[in-house]
C-alpha cells in the first residue's frame, strides 16, 4: 500500500515540480556557472548503496591543498533560501519513483555510516529512507546525532499510514516555519563520528535525562487515536 502511494504522489508532484526543479537548477547555473545538481552515493534499505540526486546548495571550492572548503564557506545565499524552502530535496522524487526511497522515512546518510551506528541504530537501515521522517518534524539539523537516530528507530518501531500523514502535515509546517534547518553556529549539520560508550550512557541513562527525548514526546506523536 505504501509503495503504490509513494509511486502515485511522486509521479504527479515530479510532473507538477519539474519547472521549479528546473528553474532552481538554471538559477545556480546562471550564478556560479556549476552543475547544478548534486549526486552522491548514500545507504538505502539494509545499508546497500544507491545514487540520491539533489538540488546544489553549495559550490564546489577547494583550498591550496586540494581539500573541499567548510560548508560553511561553500554555503551560498542561494543555496541557503532553497535550503530553507527544502527545494533541494525536489529531485529525490526520482528516487521514489525508482523504489530507492520513501516520501516517509529516516534520511538517507552516508554510506561510511553503516559501520558506526549501534545495534539498536542499525534498526534505521531496515526500512527505505525518506525525504522526511519524524526526526525531521521533531528537530531537524538541530537535533543531535543520537537524538535524531532514537527518533528514527522509534518510526521503524511505530510506523503506519496514520504516522506517515502525521509526518507529512508536520513536514509542511516545519517548511514553513522554516524551522530547524541548521545546528546553533553551524552551516550543515556536523558530520556523524560514532557514538562512545561514555556518550551514549550520558544520553540515555543519566539522572538528568532518565528517557531518550524521542520517549518523552511519545504522548505528542503517538496520540492514543493512533
Amino acid at each position: 500500500m505504501k509503495r503504490c502511494i509513494d509511486f502515485c504522489f511522486a509521479m504527479l508532484l515530479l510532473v507538477l515540480a519539474s519547472p521549479i526543479i528546473l528553474m532552481c537548477g538554471g538559477i545556480f547555473y546562471a550564478l556560479y556557472r556549476e552543475k547544478p545538481f548534486y549526486i552522491s552515493q548514500r545507504a538505502g534499505k539494509d545499508g546497500l548503496p544507491f545514487t540520491i540526486y539533489k538540488l546544489k546548495s553549495m559550490r564546489t571550492q577547494y583550498d591550496m591543498d586540494g581539500q573541499l572548503l567548510p560548508d560553511a564557506e561553500r554555503l551560498t545565499k542561494y543555496g541557503h533560501l532553497i535550503r530553507k524552502l527544502s527545494l533541494d530535496e525536489l529531485p529525490q522524487l526520482l528516487n521514489i519513483l525508482k523504489g530507492e526511497m520513501s516520501f516517509i522515512g529516516p534520511r538517507p546518510l552516508l554510506l561510511e555510516y553503516n559501520a558506526l551506528y549501534t545495534e539498536e541504530q542499525k534498526v534505521r537501515l531496515t526500512v527505505l529512507p525518506g525525504i522526511t521522517g519524524l526526526a525531521q518534524v521533531k528537530g531537524r539539523n538541530s537535533l543531535s546525532w543520537e537524538e535524531k537516530f532514537a527518533f528514527d528507530c522509534d518510526y521503524v518501531h511505530h510506523q503506519s499510514l496514520l504516522l506517515d500523514l502525521k509526518i507529512a502535515v508536520l513536514t509542511i509546517y516545519k517548511v514553513v516555519q522554516r524551522d530547524g534547518i541548521s545546528q546553533d553556529n553551524q552551516a550543515t549539520m556536523s558530520k556523524f563520528t560514532g557514538v562512545t560508550p561514555k556518550r551514549k550512557e550520558s544520553i540515555y541513562e543519566s539522572d538528568s535525562i532518565s528517557r531518550p527525548s524521542h520517549e518523552r514526546e511519545r504522548t505528542e506523536i503517538y496520540p492514543a487515536s493512533f
